[in-house]
């Protein structure tokens, strides 16, 4: 599949999340529940989402996943049992959207990291993915983004 894939400008915006270790196998689960719990607090809190739910991996030694899943919200979020104050990254970011299977969206992030490279640019943050349509959905959408910097302005080791 091929990608379009474009640079946008964001501005960091206030999220509400859960965090957990995932096995590969519980993702779906995770995900349903995450939302569910930030939904409720957010709500409770009289806080709106400010935009679909996102989810963040990150792998672990053992095959898992760190799992960061939510909603970006209208202000700052009150941290209430699970549910965590985070901030989705304001700056450039590289940005495509795959349309099908969730199991396909390895090549989404390849394409947005091959176009970052070859556009003299660096990643400056980690990625995260936002779920435009409702579970069950035949080909559903899933836009990825990629924080980056010129490679000229990235930290050099």
């Amino acid at each position: 599949m091929g990608y379009e894939i474009d640079l946008v400008e964001l501005p960091a915006q206030p999220a509400a999340v859960v965090r957990a270790r995932v096995g590969h196998d519980g993702i779906g689960d995770f995900l349903g529940q995450a939302f569910s719990e930030v939904m409720s607090s957010v709500g409770e809190q009289g806080l709106h989402p400010a935009g679909p739910p996102f989810g963040r991996y990150r792998p672990t030694e053992d095959g898992g996943w760190d799992v960061e899943a939510g909603f970006p919200v209208s202000a700052e979020p009150t941290e209430t049992g699970r549910v965590q104050a985070a901030t989705l990254p304001g700056g450039s970011v590289a940005h495509t959207t795959h349309v099908g299977d969730y199991g396909d969206l390895g090549a989404a992030y390849r394409a947005v990291a091959d176009w970052i490279v070859a556009e003299g640019m660096a990643p400056s943050g980690e990625p995260w993915e936002c779920y435009l349509d409702e579970p069950g959905v035949a080909n559903p959408r899933t836009e990825v983004y990629f924080p980056c910097v010129l490679r000229a302005l990235a930290p050099q080791d």
